[in-house]
């Protein structure tokens, strides 16, 4: 036969040079580059175009309370810090939220869910990669002639056993051709970003509900102390009382009036002792301890400091650091990715195989020219009939997407939600602490005048009753005023997305 002189001469040299199984690794890779992933492409969803919260300008808080300069203002546009909780000014408070993020149970367990989703994802990338494996048998064996061999016949050979060697390489590789693998890894990425942010949700709502523990603890204290601060007087108006029936000056019914409102005061203590011990409680549980460890830390009102700057992130900011809406993001990756799949498993796949190896009788012999052994196969597959299995199953995939955009959607308005309530909150309750402080100082100075009144013998037991009471409410009130104050702005913190950043991660 002619050769063609259009072939190069270092073309026909190459081509005789060139190793089969290169040519078969060549063609892997050709296939797999060559494919592509089926299925929607995930792309973020936009942010909203709204720049704040409500429909009016955002005013201030104002303010309010006993304090001089006791305000507190929006910075609109500011970015919320990563330890929001250094601004309550307390060490205590600094210390003990600090220790609960490095020993509470539950963020190591969300840590560890991570790190199960990334390898996960990990090894769904290995299948890009061919598959290849390696074994060895040895065996000895004796076959019998009594078959194809008279036994009677002098000519007969006799039976000798033998041994056989093989070693063996197998290759197998499914090209992704549609993209199937890269839609499945793309399914695991998204899984590890959902962990990602429980984590951050987990965090988020850890410190939170610390700063609220320290904060209902020192409520607690303010309204326990208030309390018995109103007992001492009671106690000593019923004294009074008793001196002024023994000078036959009231009834005895006044006195008694008096010792059912001492009782009432003393009842109030129990519930706000056992308040008290449960807040404490609490907050060992948050930091990864036993109860039966003492808690050195104690909270009062005065030692947490109110903020006086409150930032307040724009909303494409806050939604990018609201862990609830970036695993809800992540949701839609997953379930694009997954209708990926569930279109791909409808469509025809290859699956390429190779195995090369030597057999010999004896270990030496091994690789001896002569034993070597190779197998190149291809087979390709098609779903033609499956019951309408496969078709329900994207159809199930597309529902999905469809729920994870609309749960996506209603994190948005839930987010907003959010931090809308806490902004409207601390507007309201620089009024409410003003009022509270007023109706205190009022009811203390009607103490004093019934008082003073009471020992003159000008008023009766009941004008005493209803000022004891009034004063002990106005007491309670301004507490409560002041505890929901700090609370609210630890919601303000915690729904702008408390600062944290996933790229810590």
């Amino acid at each position: 036969m002619i050769r063609s002189s259009k072939t190069p001469k270092c073309h026909r040299q190459a081509s005789r040079r060139v190793p089969l199984a290169a040519v078969g690794v060549s063609l892997m890779v050709v296939l797999a580059l060559g494919g592509c992933a089926v299925g929607p492409d995930f792309k973020p969803p936009a942010a909203p175009a709204d720049e704040r919260y409500t429909p009016e300008h955002l005013a201030s808080p104002g303010s309010g309370g006993r304090e001089k300069g006791s305000g507190q203002r929006f910075a609109e546009g500011a970015d919320v810090p990563a330890r929001w909780w250094n601004a309550f000014k307390s060490p205590a408070l600094n210390d003990i939220v600090e220790r609960s993020l490095g020993r509470n149970p539950s963020l190591e367990a969300a840590l560890a869910a991570i790190e199960v989703a990334r390898a996960n994802t990990d090894a769904q990338r290995g299948q890009f990669f061919p598959q290849v494996g390696a074994n060895a048998t040895s065996s000895r064996q004796l076959i019998s002639n009594n078959t194809t061999l008279d036994p009677t016949d002098p000519n007969a050979t006799p039976q000798s056993p033998y041994s056989l060697h093989t070693p063996q390489v197998n290759v197998a590789f499914v090209p992704d051709i549609w993209g199937a693998n890269v839609r499945q890894a793309e399914t695991l990425e998204a899984q590890a970003e959902q962990q990602k942010y429980q984590y951050l949700a987990a965090s988020l709502a850890l410190t939170s509900n610390v700063v609220n523990a320290a904060i209902g603890e020192a409520s607690s204290r303010a309204q326990i102390a208030a309390t018995r601060r109103i007992i001492a007087i009671e106690t000593e108006l019923l004294d009074l009382l008793r001196r002024q029936r023994a000078l036959g000056q009231i009834a005895e019914a006044d006195v008694q009036l008096q010792v059912v409102a001492l009782a009432q005061s003393q009842q109030l203590l129990p519930p706000l002792e056992k308040q008290l011990a449960q807040q404490r409680d609490l907050m060992i549980a948050l930091t990864g301890e036993r109860t039966s460890i003492e808690m050195t830390e104690t909270f009062e009102l005065h030692s947490l400091r109110l903020p006086r700057t409150l930032p307040v992130s724009l909303p494409a900011t806050m939604l990018a650091q609201r862990p609830d809406v970036r695993a809800a993001e992540a949701m839609i990756h997953q379930a694009s990715a997954d209708l990926g799949v569930a279109i791909a498993n409808r469509l025809p796949n290859i699956v390429l195989t190779a195995n090369a190896g030597s057999s010999a009788f004896r270990a030496a012999e091994l690789f001896t020219p002569g034993t070597g052994f190779y197998t190149l196969a291809a087979s390709a597959t098609q779903p033609i009939f499956t019951g309408g299995t496969l078709a329900a199953k994207q159809k199930a995939a597309e529902a999905t997407l469809k729920q994870a955009q609309a749960s996506y959607r209603n994190a948005v308005v839930t987010a907003f939600q959010n931090v809308t309530d806490a902004l409207r909150a601390l507007q309201q309750d620089a009024r409410a602490v003003n009022s509270a402080v007023a109706a205190e100082s009022a009811a203390s100075r009607l103490l004093d005048i019934v008082r003073g009144q009471l020992q003159a013998g000008q008023v009766n037991q009941f004008a005493l009753l209803n000022a004891q009471q009034s004063y002990l409410q106005a007491t309670l009130s301004r507490i409560q005023a002041e505890s929901n104050r700090l609370a609210d702005s630890v919601a303000l913190f915690t729904a702008l997305g408390g600062g944290l950043d996933a790229a810590d991660l």
